[in-house]
């Protein structure tokens, strides 16, 4: 609706000016009035550009955060601001409207439209890749009713990456080392490794890097593809290697980067109430059975007591 493209332009630029200035959010009701008066004409949707510009700033953390995993090369404070708060204005639409009013693939197209509009050349590419990945992250809400043409696995760039189901013994019970991202999700510590000379040696590198431990790489659990969208290279096909990694029970010092918010020791046996990936719940499942098929072992070949 023309109405609403405007709204979210005159939002954007509400933003944008807030943002450059370091204004603070009571300032930029301030410049939200000017800018409506300036360029919203008699016909604007004042309640949704109120609604839509105190969201992006109440949520702007945990958009920021978003933004942070969706785009790792990127750290916020490169991104040019008028990308930045395209970005902030698109995910509040696709992560928190009410999709009935503002469907994912509208949120999206949106945003690239306000990119091709005030950003730079390559600025409808970046926020189409952001947002991309984010809308890949959620399952893809919506895709069965568009007509989205296949794309062949073999034909995109590959991305090799490792990831770590890291284990430690403490107090006579196994504990999962798990990390924690934005989108509410308990995964595994995983990073790319293609510059390095092995699958083992780059998920202990991993480890070390965004957890602080140093861990014996042991078996190879299991390992997944799938094809996600990269703000740059836009689709590519990331292939991940897991291994059990052994590990000493210590503080986990967590990196904070690519939306990653959070990281804790899990007993086995609390494994099964937290909220897993689709994908990675096989991984984790098969990892758990292989440490509790270890401890049965160790269990049974050790002596008796000889009853008297």
């Amino acid at each position: 609706m023309a109405n609403r493209h405007l709204a979210r332009s005159v939002v954007l630029q509400t933003l944008f000016e807030w943002d450059t200035t370091h204004a603070s959010e009571k300032e930029a009701s301030a410049i939200l009035a000017r800018n409506v008066a300036e360029f919203g004409g008699d016909d604007i949707d004042q309640p949704f550009i109120q609604n839509l510009l105190s969201g992006v700033l109440a949520k702007r953390e945990d958009l920021d955060l978003v933004i942070a995993k969706a785009a790792p090369d990127w750290p916020l404070e490169r991104i040019a601001p008028i990308d930045r708060n395209i970005l902030r204005l698109g995910l509040f639409e696709l992560l928190f409207a009410d999709r009935a009013q503002v469907p994912a693939k509208v949120a999206i197209n949106e945003a690239i439209e306000l990119a091709k509009t005030f950003g730079g050349d390559s600025s409808g590419r970046f926020v189409n890749g952001v947002l991309g990945a984010v809308y890949k992250e959620l399952g893809e809400p919506g895709k069965d009713e568009q007509g989205k043409k296949k794309v062949k696995r073999e034909e995109l760039p590959l991305e090799k990456m490792a990831g770590a189901i890291a284990y430690a013994k403490h107090d006579g019970q196994y504990y999962l080392a798990l990390v924690h991202d934005v989108f509410g999700h308990w995964t595994l510590s995983k990073g790319h490794i293609d510059k390095d000379p092995s699958p083992e040696v780059g998920v202990a590198r991993v480890l070390k890097e965004e957890l602080g431990l140093d861990g014996k790489i042991e078996s190879q659990i299991g390992e997944n593809e799938y094809v996600a969208s990269h703000p740059e290279k836009g689709r590519v096909c990331k292939h991940v290697w897991f291994f059990l990694a052994a590990c000493d029970f210590e503080p986990l010092v967590l990196k904070k980067s690519g939306g990653l918010d959070d990281a804790k020791w899990f007993r086995l046996q609390d494994i099964i109430d937290l909220n897993f990936y689709d994908d990675m719940l096989p991984i984790v499942t098969s990892a758990v059975q292989k440490l509790l098929d270890h401890a049965s072992a160790t269990k049974a070949s050790q002596p008796q007591a000889t009853r008297i």
